[in-house]
């Protein structure tokens, strides 16, 4: 159990940067900086976690086109290996326009957002996710592969993202299911009907005898049994944009898993990966390798 796996959509993004407003209809702005990402979601937790020298795999959607080209290349840089799920003739990513105002930002989006998997992508995500000692879980159809994995010691981490609808009921048999989940203020308040995150941390309890809760730049509670302690955040890091902040912080928690960390430790080396991936633009750009972020902890 040396590597840790994940299936989810690719996303990429396109960055556009330095405008002081957007656009009206029929007008053209030129930015002042560009650039080409991989964007956020599970892959890019999976990406921080090859950077800190972990081995990871990826069943995902890719195809001839020249983003999935940009995809594959990617992974391969940063010690990631994709698994396709993919047999058709269009560009099966999700592609980003990503429009960075001073204040603000604005998305446009072509894809349908998650992979649909049928029995043979099941099949495949299996293969290669079979021995892992973490897998990361997300809503969607690849269910009966958690189950299967879990059986066999597999440590579920589940990240929901946010949903309008999310409650305990709609994802208790993912709830039931995951060993970790990694929700922050919003998500944690909004799926237990709570109103102060504290008390969403408790009310977790339902489902796990180890809580996380992360409350933003502030940074994360923890609960481990009777424990109850809170984790700041890193002071030294300067917010220039949040994008991707959750996906490293996850790679971070999950290198302290890897590493059968104590949760505290765990949480604090969350907040490294999650603080350093808010100090550049884009979901990838900050990032800690394994040496700086022990030399981070080392400081805490």
């Amino acid at each position: 159990m040396a590597f840790i796996a994940g299936a989810g959509a690719t996303n990429v993004d396109l960055l556009y940067q330095g405008f002081e407003r957007l656009a009206g209809v029929g007008e053209e702005l030129y930015c002042k900086d560009f650039s080409l990402q991989l964007g956020g979601g599970l892959p890019a937790t999976l990406i921080n976690l090859g950077r800190l020298g972990i081995e990871t795999k990826i069943a995902t959607e890719l195809g001839t086109d020249l983003f999935s080209q940009f995809a594959k290349e990617k992974f391969s840089e940063n010690g990631v290996t994709p698994i396709n799920l993919y047999s058709g003739d269009k560009i099966p990513l999700n592609i980003t326009s990503a429009i960075i105002l001073p204040k603000d930002r604005t998305f446009y989006t072509y894809g349908q957002g998650s992979i649909e998997p049928d029995e043979k992508a099941l099949d495949t995500f299996y293969e290669i996710a079979k021995g892992a000692k973490i897998c990361m879980m997300q809503l969607g159809g690849f269910l009966p592969v958690y189950r299967k994995l879990k059986e066999e010691g597999t440590i579920l981490v589940l990240d929901t993202g946010w949903d309008d609808e999310m409650s305990f009921d709609k994802y208790d048999e993912y709830l039931k299911l995951a060993d970790y989940y990694t929700p922050n203020r919003k998500e944690a308040l909004k799926i237990t009907g709570t109103d102060n995150e504290k008390d969403a941390a408790y009310a977790l309890k339902k489902y796990f005898d180890k809580v996380v809760v992360k409350v933003d730049a502030d940074g994360c509670i923890g609960i481990d049994g009777d424990d109850y302690f809170f984790c700041p955040g890193i002071d030294a890091f300067k917010n220039v944009d949040s994008t991707g902040a959750g996906d490293a912080f996850l790679a971070g928690f999950m290198y302290g898993l890897f590493y059968d960390y104590p949760l505290k430790d765990c949480i604090e080396y969350g907040n490294i990966t999650g603080g350093k991936a808010v100090t550049a633009v884009g979901a990838l750009s900050g990032y800690v390798n394994e040496k700086e972020l022990l030399e981070y902890k080392s400081k805490i």
